[in-house]
């Protein structure tokens, strides 16, 4: 049986070909994603005990407030405390703003308890100085020497850049760093994560400096730490698996599918076997030893492939994108183990039924026609019964996660009704294909009819070969729509909270020539001025008044403002908590003017507080322009816009309020997170046209002897051609089709379940463009996937094909 297999590899090497890439992709897929798991674990994990170097203890998350009264308590008790956290502030290069949202976080006063590493210049050695980033100043083009202003208006601060630092921990990473002399004009506005101190019987005097501190010692720390991040990555992992596992369950379709026509093929080569004394055994295992071989072969290509593609990714994204800070990838012999392991036993997996099937024919029924592809036997029935019931268990299961808003009961429905489908495919892939027929035949004349009923003269081979193309359209399809709906409820969500694209308010009256100045700058659509004055509301610090409702307001509001009550004042969030919390009855001044009011919480429309215009006018009668609110153009960059702003703003000792930019970011990272998906799932589609090319190029080999006879009686090389090809770009768009209405069902229940809860008014947004790019896609796919397998066929002579044994 030795040499029996040796020449069967020999002799099918090519009909293996595409289950051999399948598996290829698969395992080489686990390796790249242990890569690049591997490097993100490096790089969050590099250096987390640095900031705490020299600590006697940490206290954990302390709010801002808090971190600001230990930072006092530290300096009168002699002791030394510095914290990790950030502000998020707008940073602008030479009157050009670089980013709306850069991270600025505190370096250490003393020399010794400074984590970073100096890679140019010196530290600051007083106010107004600062060190970048070197990652930042390489994508910003910040050099020593130069003046950055970070924040805007009144709690704006202009620094010089003396240094390049470079964080050996990206857990306490920021872009640019000051002394805790200039951060604490932002301290309502910082996010403090931890906060080290150094000084004996630590935990005494940090409880007795605010009682309610968590207190722990470094060790326990940094270890809490350690594992928080570790499990962050591992979410990461999990989910870039998941969807590798999703990759590999196409591959099985295939490569079973492969198998399945292969040993089709091969019945009177087992027959024969059989006849001249090999056992059901010795060709049982004769077949998988040769899927055996396959599936080792694959799992060497997959391994060493997989490593070179995970560590050229992580080298070209460690060089273009420095600012990752991904670390060096390390791929564990374990992993690389399970890539194999995995490759083997999937191509074990695929050929079992397959090889069964083969060897249980007995040499006389090897001589008759097989019937076996028909769906109505006995096991087709109870194929069909199965999945009827899974279609069923499946609707109620979406049903209840509808109506419970569960993330399980939609995956314990999802999966059940994706199981009927493909379980009801040899009845329904070849019924619709052949309800397109007469539309082939009439635009393809006998070549389209033929091609219909080709693609229908294996129900079971046609429905397995659609179903993996099937996964990757049904899960691109509901990603796609499912990101639609979402960012269409996001985007209304974010209307409301950021209702103004820009926002521009003077701690005094602004001059008259504001609002023209801007709304001459290039990409402002509208502008318009809005009264307030000076208030002092409570133990808060002055603050613009401004009224809900003005003349013109429609023109750039994209949602309707928070309307305040008759005696209640809207004061900003970040506000909140600052001697003043929501429902307090305070005093509002402005001049001799007074009201008690209540205070309300809101946000969207600047640093300023807003009441209703009659209270307005009770209070200022004679309010002149206080802001100016300001609508973008569609296609308006908004750090751009935003350093055109600052310019006017910065002179009048403005604030500016990006709301453009937030609104921005939030579609970035939706983007970005589709772009990954979908970038994913493409190596499902991949595999799945691999399959489609495949089983037709099989199918050409199968059937030599009947395109022969076709040539034969007339039938032209170009029709042959036209032939295979509308055969496959059918197969490819019913599969499509399929993928698509379960895609859309899918995504209709996501919503339903689990963004509508989230967000109120999110509905169902279907991404019509999209949605048909994917069909063209694949009809297009399934075009070139015909090429191959269609030219050998029409390259065969009638006489050589007749011919042929």
């Amino acid at each position: 049986m030795r040499t029996v297999i040796l020449a069967s590899l020999r002799t099918h090497t090519r009909r293996y070909g595409a289950a051999l890439l399948a598996v290829v992709i698969g395992s080489a897929f686990i390796v790249v994603t242990a890569a690049l798991s591997s490097s993100m674990r490096a790089g969050l994990t590099a250096g987390l005990a640095e900031p705490y170097d020299g600590a006697t203890a940490v206290v954990d998350s302390p709010s801002a407030a808090d971190a600001g009264t230990l930072l006092d308590a530290a300096q009168q008790d002699g002791a030394d405390a510095w914290l990790i956290g950030w502000t998020m502030q707008q940073v602008a290069l030479a009157g050009k703003v670089i980013d709306t949202d850069t991270d600025i976080g505190q370096l250490p006063d003393r020399p010794d308890r400074r984590w970073q590493d100096l890679v140019a210049g010196r530290f600051p050695g007083g106010p107004g100085e600062a060190v970048v980033d070197t990652n930042t100043a390489k994508v910003e083009k910040v050099a020593v020497g130069d003046r950055l202003r970070i924040g805007t208006g009144a709690s704006a601060l202009d620094v010089t850049v003396v240094g390049l630092v470079d964080s050996p921990s990206t857990y306490a990473y920021a872009s640019v760093y000051v002394l805790w002399s200039d951060l604490a004009r932002w301290q309502d506005q910082l996010f403090v994560t931890s906060l080290a101190w150094a000084g004996p019987d630590a935990a005494s005097r940090i409880g007795a400096a605010v009682a309610d501190a968590d207190v722990e010692s470094v060790d326990d720390y940094v270890q809490d730490l350690q594992q928080q991040v570790n499990n962050g990555v591992d979410v990461v992992q999990v989910v870039v698996l998941l969807f590798g596992a999703i990759a590999l369950v196409v591959g099985i379709l295939v490569i079973n599918n492969t198998f399945t026509i292969l040993f089709a093929q091969r019945t009177r080569d087992f027959a024969l076997l059989r006849c001249v004394g090999a056992t059901r055994r010795q060709v049982l295992r004769s077949v998988r030893l040769e899927s055996l071989a396959l599936g080792v072969l694959a799992a060497v290509i997959g391994v060493l492939s997989g490593l070179g593609v995970g560590h050229g990714l992580v080298a070209l994204v460690r060089a273009q994108w420095p600012q990752t800070r991904l670390g060096a990838p390390h791929v564990s012999a374990a992993w690389l183990a399970g890539a194999a392991a995995v490759a083997v036993l999937v191509t074990l997996v695929a050929a079992w039924l397959p090889t069964r099937r083969a060897v249980q024919v007995s040499p006389l029924a090897a001589l008759r026609p097989d019937d076996s592809t028909r769906v109505r036997t006995r096991s087709g029935r109870i194929r069909l019964t199965l999945g009827v019931l899974a279609l069923a268990a499946g609707a109620l299961g979406l049903a209840a996660a509808v109506a419970t808003a569960d993330v399980g009961t939609l995956a314990a429905g999802g999966i059940p009704v994706f199981a009927g489908v493909l379980l009801l495919g040899p009845v329904l892939v070849p019924a619709l294909i052949r309800a397109a027929g007469p539309l082939t035949h009439r635009l393809l004349g006998p070549a389209g009819r033929l091609a219909a009923g080709n693609a229908v003269r294996n129900p079971r081979r046609t429905a397995a070969t659609a179903a993996s193309l099937l996964v990757g359209v049904t899960l691109t399809t509901a990603v796609l729509t499912g990101m639609a709906s979402s960012r269409s409820a996001l985007a209304a969500d974010m209307d409301e909270q950021h209702p103004i694209d820009l926002a521009v308010t003077g701690a005094a009256p602004l001059p008259g020539d504001t609002q023209a100045r801007l709304r001459a700058i290039d990409g402002i659509a509208a502008a318009v001025p809005v009264p307030g004055a000076l208030a002092r509301i409570g133990d808060l610090d002055p603050l613009p008044l401004l009224p809900a409702t003005t003349a013109g307001a429609a023109e750039v509001l994209h949602g309707d403002l928070p309307t305040p009550g008759p005696r209640q004042v809207l004061v900003p969030w970040d506000l909140i908590g600052d001697g003043v919390e929501v429902g307090d009855v305070v005093r509002v001044t402005v001049g001799d003017r007074s009201r008690d009011l209540r205070v309300a919480g809101g946000e969207g429309w600047g640093e300023a507080a807003l009441v209703r215009r009659t209270t307005l006018a009770k209070l200022a009668p004679d309010a002149g322009t206080q802001a100016v609110w300001l609508r973008a153009a569609e296609d308006a960059d908004p750090e751009d816009l935003a350093g055109s702003v600052e310019a006017v703003a910065s002179p009048l000792d403005a604030g500016v309020e990006n709301g453009l930019a937030r609104r921005a970011y939030v579609d970035t990272q939706l983007d970005v997170l589709t772009g990954g998906v979908l970038g994913l799932l493409a190596i499902a589609v991949l595999i799945a046209l691999v399959g489609i090319g495949n089983t037709l190029g099989l199918s050409v080999l199968e059937r030599g002897r009947e395109h022969a006879l076709l040539r034969a009686l007339g039938l032209t090389r170009r029709q042959v051609r036209r032939m295979l090809a509308a055969e496959a770009v059918l197969l490819s768009v019913v599969a499509t089709l399929i993928g698509t209405a379960l895609g859309v069902l899918f995504a209709w229940t996501g919503v339903r379940a689990l963004v509508q809860p989230a967000v109120d008014g999110a509905s169902l947004v279907l991404p019509w463009g999209q949605l048909a790019a994917v069909v063209t896609t694949s009809a297009l796919a399934g075009l070139v996937a015909a090429v191959l397998p269609s030219r050998k066929a029409s390259r065969v002579t009638p006489a050589a094909g007749l011919s042929l044994d």
